[in-house]
């Protein structure tokens, strides 16, 4: 009886020992500045709400989160870090929609299933398609119209190639039965500035172009979301115009694979903390962004969810990648 109580004492202390560094490390976390990755240009809409995210989740977790900027590759440059990251919950960053999407598009650097840690979803994107206020194009149909007239002659700016902005139009281009000339750019500041210059004849793009349609500049045709904005309630959206595309790219914060359960719940909860923050909510409102709240687990079921969905919008389309 003796040697088989000391048996167990002596196993519980094993097993104390080896969760003691793992309970230590999420005790003491954060012990220094967290990197949290913008895989978009400085100045675009995203850009503007992951600082204000990173200012007040700083102020939750008592060390600074500095955003740092990696745009290109159609926002994935922040998901090819994570998969070279350490665990430990100093490297995080946003993953977009397209991460769901573009493997099944061309050769990635990542397994979008088995190598992040989806720690919490905030909110989502507004997208809209707009023209220049001089563009005869005044009206969805008016775009259809021409488009029907002109095959591939229309042409329209996104943050990248397979990202929802690009997505969204191509599918109601392909529910409209017309074709049009997509240009990439490496995210929504130098979409705007395309749109603006008239180098491309519209932008799709989250709600960045906003204060350009509010003053007039720019002219919105169209959101992409299921319900028409508040900001914009006269706007009808492409589904109720009746080409069934819907878009609203929910994201937040992610981390590589294999984080430890307690850090990651201290970073669920400071940056669910920050969407009580003033200061955010402005920010939210500033664009037009929904809150979507996600936990881990349901962050970590929509992602598997919409990795399939994806797949199955991107081989409707015809975009899959046949090597």
């Amino acid at each position: 009886m003796t040697d088989r109580r000391d048996f167990l004492l002596s196993s519980a202390a094993v097993a104390a020992t080896a969760l003691a560094p793992g309970l230590a490390r999420a005790q003491t976390f954060p012990t220094r500045p967290i990197k949290y990755i913008c895989p978009w240009p400085a100045g675009g809409s995203t850009d503007v709400v992951m600082r204000v995210l990173a200012e007040s989740a700083s102020k939750v977790l008592g060390r600074n989160v500095i955003v740092e900027n990696k745009p290109g590759a159609g926002g994935m440059l922040g998901a090819a870090e994570l998969v070279h990251a350490k665990p430990d919950g100093y490297t995080l960053a946003q993953i977009p929609q397209g991460a769901f999407r573009i493997p099944h598009m061309q050769k990635v650097t990542y397994d979008t299933l088995n190598d992040f840690t989806w720690i919490v979803c905030l909110t989502g994107y507004t997208f809209g398609l707009v023209v220049p206020i001089e563009s005869p194009i005044k009206s969805i149909a008016d775009l259809v119209k021409f488009a029907k007239a002109n095959p591939d002659k229309f042409t329209y700016g996104t943050p990248g190639i397979g990202t929802s902005p690009h997505l969204a139009v191509e599918e109601f281009a392909q529910r409209a039965g017309i074709k049009l000339s997509h240009i990439p750019y490496k995210g929504s500041a130098q979409n705007l500035q395309a749109v603006m210059g008239e180098h491309v004849m519209a932008m799709s793009d989250s709600t960045g172009w906003g204060p350009m349609v509010d003053s007039g500049k720019l002219r919105l045709l169209a959101t992409y979301g299921s319900k028409r904005t508040s900001r914009w309630p006269t706007v009808a959206t492409l589904n109720e115009l009746g080409y069934e595309t819907v878009s609203d790219s929910p994201f937040g914060v992610c981390g590589p694979k294999g984080m430890d359960p307690a850090v990651v719940k201290i970073l669920h909860d400071a940056f669910m903390k920050t969407l009580d923050d003033p200061a955010v909510k402005a920010v939210f409102a500033q664009f037009d962004q929904p809150t979507i709240i996600m936990n881990t687990e349901q962050y970590t079921k929509f992602a598997r969810e919409s990795f399939f969905a994806e797949k199955a919008t991107i081989e409707r389309l015809g975009m899959a990648n046949k090597g």
